[in-house]
């Protein structure tokens, strides 16, 4: 047998046992489907970094990272790719080291810039099987959707996560039907003028706290630094991965359900 092929059969016995696990869910050829899907996650903060993570365990073959920042200690308290060492490092470097040492055989392309609308052209969405996104400004949400909308590509927006404490009002759903949220009220607004007719959003209905007075400076444009915890923005990253990994197998519930009563009569009656 040809030394090339040696390898590949080796590559794809170490991938069987690694998601073998999540093939006892989503079968061998969920598991298979998704090595070969390709994903875009734009910002790898608390929602994009946690979403990240979990892309990789779940094997999906190709992750697309855009984000110029870098870790900054206050990450440190909900972003699963910061720690004490990672503090001044560039976040899709991380990011890529990260899901290299989860996943081998995971492509991984970075790129250190922030998605702008008008540095858009920088990015062919036709390339895509699905984009995530997990950026904080509104301009940029915006554009992120209608590019993606004009490649017929599946795009889930990650809304507010700021100033929450309960990961339990998180929801998924379409932008229209979001309710208590502040920034799907102005995302609401603003996708409506330009005719989207619909958008699937994580949004919390949990009402945002007002954060006390702290020390640090807030952003430009901003009132007051928004508060964050470990709970809220890492729960819904790895929501959002359950919807696009959900997405991309074309996952039934009810038909895997019929499955499993099927399965469980044959077991019965042998």
């Amino acid at each position: 047998m040809p030394f090339g092929m040696l390898l590949f059969l080796e590559e794809r016995i170490v991938m069987l046992r690694q998601f073998s696990r999540l093939a006892l869910l989503l079968g061998e050829e969920g598991v298979e489907t998704l090595s070969k899907k390709r994903v875009a996650v734009f910002g790898a903060g608390g929602v994009g970094g946690n979403a990240i993570e979990a892309l990789a365990r779940s094997g999906v073959g190709t992750i697309d990272i855009i984000d110029a920042d870098t870790f900054s200690v206050t990450n440190l308290n909900r972003q699963v790719l910061a720690t004490m060492e990672t503090v001044g490092r560039s976040k899709v470097e991380v990011a890529k080291e990260r899901v290299l040492a989860i996943n081998p055989n995971a492509v991984v392309n970075i790129h250190k810039t922030f998605y702008l609308p008008e540095n858009k052209d920088q990015f062919d969405f036709t390339n895509y099987d699905y984009v995530i996104d997990a950026i904080d400004t509104v301009s940029g949400k915006i554009a992120l959707i209608l590019q993606a909308k004009e490649a017929s590509c599946p795009i889930i927006s990650s809304m507010g996560c700021g100033n929450k404490l309960d990961p339990g009002k998180l929801c998924i759903g379409d932008i229209y039907q979001t309710s208590v949220d502040p920034l799907a009220r102005v995302m609401r607004k603003e996708l409506k003028k330009r005719h989207v007719r619909k958008c699937t959003v994580l949004y919390s209905t949990e009402k945002a706290l007002r954060p006390y007075e702290g020390e640090e400076q807030p952003p430009e444009g901003k009132r007051s630094v928004p508060g964050s915890s470990a709970f809220v923005p890492p729960v819904a990253g790895i929501m959002i991965a359950w919807k696009v990994v959900m997405d991309l197998i074309g996952y039934d519930a009810k038909k895997r359900y019929e499955e499993d009563e099927e399965r469980r009569l044959q077991e019965r009656d042998r």
